[in-house]
């Protein structure tokens, strides 16, 4: 009886702890896969105008097999910002990273030390971009800043020898960085899958991000691509050629007299920045020419990134489906931010339109998400972190300023009472020869509301941005102060500014109710900043 009681108590035992090691190990891994100024526009899924070129027939399959958003948003359309705000799940001014010089330590690297709590291994390669080191993450391999295309420099916390790299004028590192051969999409794979092959912790679930340089301008691909859509004629953009009521006083200048400084241009438009210049077209030639010229290189070395990038995510797949790994493994597409493909003659991101706000962003998760799912349910960026933490099993901590999503991820429904707008701020102001003004917005599924209030929230050095038209005066860059609506419902490619119109009249004044009371919520107010709460209190009803 004695040993049928022992026999008995090991018995449960041996099921206790094969259900705790049961329970570990089926918890689901979670790879974030992110690309730098990929916009939804060139990914054939989002049905677009490149949707025919079929440039991403690998990220398209996770939109088949799961969920793709439709109104996925970023809440500061530049990188710094924009990677900020995902790995914090706090706008800029409450993580402190406003403009390009912003930095995120290891204190402020929210994500991975929750997940780190959740019991997940984590890790971060390639284009990292906030200056300070990964360390909060369990294995790192980052490029140094921007890094570069061709045979790239990454650093991890371990190495043979320290090099001497200077990320920001005060700040300069010794760092383990090693010099790797190849194209940096290539790369970047490579060290990724060596990771998920050979350095990780087995017994625990991962989370990994992986963050891909390309397509970043300047469009450097792999000379495997040169012939890659050689002859194919890229489809061009109506609003490239005649951006008709686009804009304000703001953007274009009285009797448009900034229209050849304000956003730079695919075109000869800009005389300071041009898409032509970076192409080398001959700028003898004039528009339309140019222009035409200037477009289709710039696509196809763009879409020829993007190649790149499609093909790498497929080599990722194939590891996870060659070690039983995909189908419990959560994967998220995305970029960092939009990007504006010569829509209004623009180049670049940083503005509020539709392009350059606007983030890719799939899912699929066989186990938990219906193949073939779209919705309109509004996202930001903001709610990246706590949807990953959800998903992990966790719950969103309470300095996370963002929303779990993961109810819509399963049931491709908007749960009651959730988010019907997203909140917008380019804090940076004329810089980098791109010059877009300052602003912020409210975007719901219906309309959007911009302010461009025309002043940066910092002194800066200024020298090198002077204004063509008058380099002697720094008062230059206080840029008119203008509003813009657009009805998107009607108006989605933005061609008709309508503000001011009286039959909107009920629906701006709502909109600016819902703006001033979401700036207050989530501590994106001015009060650290009087001369632009000044400029705020004088056209608010502008």
């Amino acid at each position: 009886m004695k040993n049928l009681s022992i026999l008995v108590v090991l018995m449960l035992l041996l099921t206790v702890s094969c259900t705790t090691k049961k329970t570990s190990i089926t918890k689901p891994n979670i790879i974030y896969i992110m690309s730098d100024d990929h916009c939804a526009q060139a990914i054939g899924a989002y049905k677009m105008r490149l949707a025919e070129l079929n440039p991403t027939p690998t990220i398209d399959r996770i939109a088949k097999e799961g969920i793709l958003f439709q109104n996925a948003f970023c809440t500061n359309a530049i990188c710094t910002p924009s990677r900020a705000s995902i790995l914090t799940g706090q706008y800029s001014q409450t993580n402190g990273v406003m403009d390009l010089s912003g930095r995120i330590g290891a204190d402020k690297q929210y994500l991975p030390k929750e997940l780190k709590k959740l019991g997940y291994e984590t890790a971060m390669v390639g284009k990292w971009h906030l200056k300070e080191a990964p360390e909060a993450f369990d294995y790192y391999n980052v490029l140094p800043g921007q890094g570069d295309y061709h045979n790239p420099t990454l650093y991890a916390r371990t190495g043979n020898s320290l090099s001497t790299i200077r990320f920001e004028e005060d700040l300069v590192r010794d760092v383990y960085a090693t010099k790797y051969e190849g194209h940096s999409s290539d790369v970047i794979t490579n060290l990724s899958i060596d990771w998920l092959k050979n350095k990780r912790d087995k017994s625990k679930p991962f989370f990994l991000m992986h963050h891909f340089k390309a397509p970043h301008d300047f469009f450097e691909y792999a000379d495997r691509y040169n012939n890659y859509l050689e002859d194919t004629f890229i489809p061009e953009p109506e609003s490239m050629w005649d951006n008709k009521n686009n804009g304000s006083l703001a953007t274009r200048g009285i009797n448009d007299c900034w229209i050849d400084t304000i956003g730079s241009s695919i075109g000869h438009r800009n005389v300071i920045r041009n898409m032509g210049m970076h192409m080398e077209i001959d700028p003898t030639i004039p528009d339309p020419e140019y222009k035409h010229l200037a477009y289709q290189e710039y696509l196809k070395r763009y879409l020829r990134c993007v190649k790149g990038v499609d093909d790498n995510v497929s080599r990722l797949f194939q590891y996870l489906e060659e070690n039983d790994l995909m189908d419990n493994t959560i994967i998220i597409y995305t970029g960092d931010q939009g990007f504006m493909l010569g829509e209004h003659d623009y180049i670049d991101k940083r503005w509020m339109y539709e392009e350059s706000m606007r983030m890719p962003f799939l899912v699929r998760y066989p186990e938990k998400i219906k193949a073939g799912t779209s919705t309109d349910a509004i996202i930001n960026n903001v709610d990246f972190a706590p949807t990953i933490i959800d998903l992990a099993g966790g719950k969103t901590p309470e300095y996370m300023q963002g929303d779990s999503f993961k109810q819509i991820l399963f049931s491709g429904k908007e749960p009651e009472a959730w988010k019907q707008a997203t909140y917008y701020r380019y804090w940076m102001h004329m810089a980098h020869k791109h010059n877009n003004p300052a602003h912020f917005g409210i975007r719901t599924k219906q309309y959007k509301l911009i302010f461009f209030y025309g002043r940066d929230y910092k002194a800066r050095n200024t020298a090198a941005q002077k204004w063509a038209h008058n380099p002697e005066s720094m008062s230059d860059f206080e840029t008119i102060p203008a509003w813009e609506f657009y009805d998107l419902a009607n108006d989605p490619h933005e061609m008709n500014n309508l503000y001011g119109n009286e039959t909107f009249k009920d629906v701006i004044a709502d909109l600016k109710i819902q703006l001033k009371d979401m700036r207050a919520s989530i501590n994106e107010e001015d009060g650290n900043y009087p001369a632009i709460q000044q400029i705020i209190d004088a056209h608010w009803n502008d």
